[in-house]
Protein backbone atom coordinates (compact mmCIF):
# COMPACT_ATOMS: atom_id res chain seq x y z
CA UNK A 1 0.00 0.00 0.00
CA UNK A 2 1.32 3.39 -0.98
CA UNK A 3 0.84 7.04 1.20
CA UNK A 4 0.91 10.19 -0.27
CA UNK A 5 1.68 13.31 2.03
CA UNK A 6 -0.30 16.67 1.87
CA UNK A 7 0.77 20.42 3.44
CA UNK A 8 -2.11 21.43 5.62
CA UNK A 9 -1.98 24.14 8.28
CA UNK A 10 -4.54 23.19 11.07
CA UNK A 11 -4.78 22.92 14.48
CA UNK A 12 -6.17 19.58 15.79
CA UNK A 13 -6.24 18.36 19.83
CA UNK A 14 -3.78 21.65 20.76
CA UNK A 15 -1.65 20.59 17.85
CA UNK A 16 -0.49 22.53 15.11
CA UNK A 17 -0.46 19.83 12.30
CA UNK A 18 1.49 20.65 8.92
CA UNK A 19 0.88 17.62 7.12
CA UNK A 20 -2.16 14.90 6.10
CA UNK A 21 -0.70 11.27 5.61
CA UNK A 22 -3.19 9.47 3.58
CA UNK A 23 -3.34 5.71 3.41
CA UNK A 24 -4.26 3.81 0.15
CA UNK A 25 -6.65 1.70 2.35
CA UNK A 26 -9.75 3.45 1.52
CA UNK A 27 -9.19 2.60 -2.95
CA UNK A 28 -9.89 -1.08 -2.44
CA UNK A 29 -13.74 -0.70 -1.90
CA UNK A 30 -14.24 3.15 -1.62
CA UNK A 31 -12.53 4.77 -5.21
CA UNK A 32 -15.64 5.42 -6.28
CA UNK A 33 -16.83 7.99 -3.36
CA UNK A 34 -13.78 8.91 -2.05
CA UNK A 35 -10.53 10.63 -3.37
CA UNK A 36 -7.50 12.96 -1.96
CA UNK A 37 -9.38 15.82 -2.44
CA UNK A 38 -12.39 14.62 -0.70
CA UNK A 39 -10.26 13.75 2.46
CA UNK A 40 -8.18 16.59 2.43
CA UNK A 41 -11.71 18.99 2.46
CA UNK A 42 -12.52 16.60 5.47
CA UNK A 43 -9.54 16.92 7.11
CA UNK A 44 -9.83 20.80 7.01
CA UNK A 45 -13.16 20.37 9.53
CA UNK A 46 -11.49 19.10 11.83
CA UNK A 47 -9.42 22.02 12.07
CA UNK A 48 -9.81 23.94 16.03
CA UNK A 49 -11.32 20.76 17.54
CA UNK A 50 -10.48 18.14 20.23
CA UNK A 51 -11.41 14.67 19.41
CA UNK A 52 -10.91 11.63 22.27
CA UNK A 53 -8.74 8.81 21.29
CA UNK A 54 -10.38 5.54 20.61
CA UNK A 55 -7.17 2.94 20.99
CA UNK A 56 -3.49 4.65 22.44
CA UNK A 57 -0.74 2.30 21.27
CA UNK A 58 2.23 4.26 21.52
CA UNK A 59 3.44 6.47 19.73
CA UNK A 60 0.30 5.99 17.92
CA UNK A 61 -3.44 7.44 19.54
CA UNK A 62 -6.04 5.99 17.16
CA UNK A 63 -9.71 7.87 16.51
CA UNK A 64 -12.51 7.89 14.73
CA UNK A 65 -14.51 10.56 13.73
CA UNK A 66 -18.08 11.68 11.83
CA UNK A 67 -17.60 14.78 9.81
CA UNK A 68 -20.51 15.89 7.01
CA UNK A 69 -19.05 17.25 3.85
CA UNK A 70 -21.96 18.46 0.85
CA UNK A 71 -24.47 17.23 3.07
CA UNK A 72 -23.08 13.68 3.33
CA UNK A 73 -21.92 11.96 6.36
CA UNK A 74 -18.27 10.54 6.50
CA UNK A 75 -16.72 8.14 8.71
CA UNK A 76 -12.72 8.94 9.18
CA UNK A 77 -10.64 6.70 10.82
CA UNK A 78 -7.53 8.71 11.95
CA UNK A 79 -4.25 8.69 14.03
CA UNK A 80 -2.23 11.56 15.82
CA UNK A 81 1.91 10.02 16.23
CA UNK A 82 3.54 11.44 19.60
CA UNK A 83 5.45 13.97 19.26
CA UNK A 84 4.90 14.63 15.64
CA UNK A 85 2.94 17.12 13.72
CA UNK A 86 1.01 14.79 11.14
CA UNK A 87 -2.66 13.47 10.68
CA UNK A 88 -2.25 10.13 9.26
CA UNK A 89 -5.39 9.05 7.86
CA UNK A 90 -6.08 4.91 7.95
CA UNK A 91 -9.68 4.60 6.12
CA UNK A 92 -12.15 7.09 5.41
CA UNK A 93 -16.01 5.82 3.83
CA UNK A 94 -19.61 7.50 3.58
CA UNK A 95 -21.48 6.72 6.68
Amino acid sequence: MSRREYHICINLNDIFITKVVIDSHYEAKHNESINDEIILNLVQRLDGKFFEAIDNKPPYCYFLTYVSLNNKRFKIIWLLEEDDVYIGIINVHRS
